[in-house]
């Protein structure tokens, strides 16, 4: 199982001290928080993509994710999510494949709508047109990846006759995707249909939400002939604050909870975490719950959790990445005794390539590898011109 944490790249008040990073702070941090995942031994790095105040997350997410790949060695680098409303299929095919090749394979994406109303007019588009544009965009991204010669017409942009998006996937394997959603099941059936990853956000809605987005999920993903249900891929977010007790954790965390953009001005923290996951406690509690949450989805492939939101200080939000360093062993150790046979690991590059008896698989320790996933040549284009 993999575990890792997302950032949301918000730009907030520190409600302790009235302090506001800079953008540039903010962005040198998250860079920081990311190779602070590599160092405590988690699995994944994701970020979100916003376009809009209070978030300096970025408008395109390859951009820092390819930094961060070359400053680290192992961490996979997502997305949480990349706008598949608003951006060209087109550009994410290139932008992500491009990523895919500078990180080495460990790299994954998650796709989703976007739920801030006013992006979508920026872009030229109609957010009542949101499923539609999601579902089409796929569509047409999913062939990028797997067709060299694509002709294709829809509702949403220009038609495209015989395009080569480069470059090409990484070994002829697109990167995998999950399909992120909060509350929308058209999303959970267009990721049962691709036989992709479904992650739920899991962070706003009562545990009863978001099992009947997965078993959705599931049952629809054995309805396309993808595998028993069991064999979904599902990831979980959430959001943790730990303290060595539980009434300490509740005392710092509060303020910040009660001024975050995602929470602020809602319930109280005590009836937001008793209604939804968010946990504030001590590491044991946090532990107790994270388990908790099979019970109702079954075993799952991807934890992430939010943990640098609402004004945190850089400090607090590494020494919070410390105790989760310390847990998280912990918590892989405990969802591996009870994890079904059967069920399978969260997809990487490798395994995909491995799976597709690409050039990776079948190479020799003393071979090269052999890339016959490289477009059209430009030799091979010039000789068909003469």
């Amino acid at each position: 199982m993999q575990f890792g944490i997302f950032t949301i790249g918000d730009l907030t008040t520190d409600p302790q001290t009235g302090r506001t990073p800079t953008e540039n702070q903010r962005i040198k941090n998250t860079i920081e928080i990311a190779r602070k995942a590599e160092e405590i031994g988690l699995d994944v790095f994701a970020t979100g993509e916003h376009h809009n105040p209070p978030f300096v997350a970025p408008a395109n997410p390859p951009v820092l994710l390819a930094n961060i790949a070359a400053q680290t060695e192992r961490i996979i680098l997502s997305t949480a999510t990349t706008l598949i409303t608003t951006n060209d299929p087109v550009r994410l095919a290139e932008d992500y494949a491009y990523l895919q090749h500078l990180a080495d394979g460990r790299m994954d994406l998650m796709m989703g709508r976007g739920n801030t109303g006013p992006v979508y007019p920026w872009f030229g588009k109609d957010i009542r047109e949101g499923i539609n544009l999601a579902v089409e965009n796929y569509a047409l991204l999913h062939r990028l990846w797997r067709e060299e010669n694509v002709t294709w017409e829809g509702r949403f942009r220009t038609p495209l006759n015989s395009f080569t998006a480069t470059p090409r996937p990484l070994d002829g394997i697109a990167p995998f995707v999950w399909h992120g959603s909060i509350r929308s099941p058209e999303i959970a059936e267009q990721a049962a249909f691709y036989g992709d990853g479904f992650f739920h956000n899991h962070i706003f809605w009562p545990k009863e939400h978001t099992q009947r987005m997965v078993e959705l999920y599931r049952r629809r993903f054995a309805h396309y002939g993808h595998g028993t249900p069991e064999q979904g891929i599902v990831g979980l977010g959430g959001q943790v604050f730990m303290a060595k007790n539980s009434q300490d954790a509740i005392a710092q965390f509060r303020p910040y909870f009660d001024r975050a953009p995602v929470y602020g001005g809602g319930p109280p923290l005590e009836s937001f975490m008793k209604q939804t996951p968010l946990t504030v406690g001590s590491p044991q509690q946090i532990i107790e719950r994270t388990l908790g949450f099979r019970d109702y989805v079954g075993d799952y492939q991807r934890q992430l959790f939010l943990i640098d939101h609402a004004g945190l200080p850089q400090q607090t939000v590494l020494e919070q990445m410390d105790l989760l360093g310390e847990i998280v062993p912990v918590l892989r150790a405990e969802f591996d005794k009870v994890r079904k046979p059967g069920v399978p690991d969260a997809p990487t590059h490798a395994g995909l390539v491995a799976s597709a008896g690409g050039p990776l698989a079948a190479a020799q320790p003393d071979e090269p590898v052999v890339d016959r996933w490289t477009g059209t040549r430009a030799e091979d284009n010039n000789r068909r011109n003469a």
